[in-house]
């Protein structure tokens, strides 16, 4: 375990994962922030940004690189964490949290002598653990796979339909069409059917435990008008009663602390603000359905982020990260 503060670099710190990340991180026990690069807002204060952290923190954005620190995240674009590598020399002690999309899948997880470990703690705690570079699931990945991980390693998944329902800061905080209120609120309509980019990751844990090619994953997500949230349903034939499915989900997420099986109806109120995943299961005839709720920008980023830190740091995984759900 390490027992001095972990000296910390955040990249892209402006949006809203490094929001996130900076809002855990002021308040984890051993959480040291040394520099928060942004492009856009160097020099300006992390406060005139991030106006919920005014008087929480003096800090500055920085517009270089520092390395000379335990940990860089990085809050960059998809495609921008590799090109961020090629242009830098790193020591080969730093350790590398990415929240892109750039070395989740095995055959992108290599960048010259650094292998990225895909980072699903319910799947690879135990390899987080001893890994030095990690690549951070994405948002629906993670609330899609937590619900099929149990069934896949059973060898009982079968051909799986699902849908999901995100809130605006899942598209980012760059403006676009769809992210106008006037666009936003009262709509909802669905995107990338069938195509959405994290179908690949989703594939590969599946197989992974599988040992073989996984079930047909069909997916559709949604954008909902709320700000901050994933709801999925994933629908997949069950031969069993619906008591073996919950105690088959109960055994699998036993020893994993953010992630448990609800024996009433879940919404998403109970894990906005957290890093919890809920799922609550139904069974009609043969078709069992898994509903997930998540956080998309703490579980689903930044709070996994954190949770993976503490695991290549050898902390408790839970450190820092007990935070309350904004019920009401």
């Amino acid at each position: 375990m390490k027992n001095a503060p972990i000296r910390i670099g955040i990249i892209g710190g402006a949006g809203y994962t490094g929001g996130e990340l900076l809002r855990i991180l002021l308040h984890h026990p051993q959480a040291d922030i040394v520099f928060i690069h942004s492009k856009s807002n160097a020099g300006n204060p992390v406060a005139s940004v991030h106006r919920d952290l005014a008087g929480d923190t003096n800090l500055c954005f920085s517009a270089d690189y520092q390395t000379d620190v335990d940990v860089w995240i990085l809050c960059v674009g998809h495609g921008e964490a590799r090109q961020l590598l090629d242009s830098v020399v790193l020591p080969d002690e730093l350790r590398i949290i990415d929240l892109s999309q750039d070395f989740r899948l095995e055959n992108h997880s290599q960048h010259g002598d650094r292998r990225f470990v895909y980072g699903l703690p319910e799947l690879n705690r135990a390899a987080i653990s001893e890994a030095r570079n990690i690549a951070n699931p994405g948002c629906f990945a993670t609330a899609i796979q937590l619900s099929l991980l149990p069934l896949a390693q059973a060898g009982v998944l079968r051909t799986v339909h699902v849908t999901g329902i995100t809130g605006a800061t899942g598209a980012g905080q760059s403006l676009q069409p769809s992210q106008h209120f006037a666009w936003r609120a009262n709509n909802i309509s669905a995107y990338k059917t069938l195509t959405h980019q994290h179908l690949g990751e989703i594939r590969q844990s599946l197989s992974q435990l599988a040992g073989q090619a996984p079930a047909p994953v069909h997916f559709i997500p949604w954008r909902g008008d709320f700000t901050r949230g994933i709801f999925s349903s994933a629908c997949t034939a069950f031969e069993g009663s619906l008591e073996d499915a919950n105690e088959l989900y109960r055994k699998f997420y036993a020893a994993h602390p953010f992630t448990h099986v609800s024996t009433e109806p879940i919404d998403l109120k109970q894990v906005v603000n957290t890093s919890k995943c809920l799922l609550f299961l139904e069974k009609q005839d043969d078709q069992l359905v898994v509903h997930a709720a998540i956080d998309n920008l703490l579980k689903g980023a930044s709070g996994q982020a954190v949770q993976n830190m503490n695991l290549l740091f050898g902390l408790e995984e839970t450190a820092g990260l007990g935070l309350k759900a904004s019920y009401f």
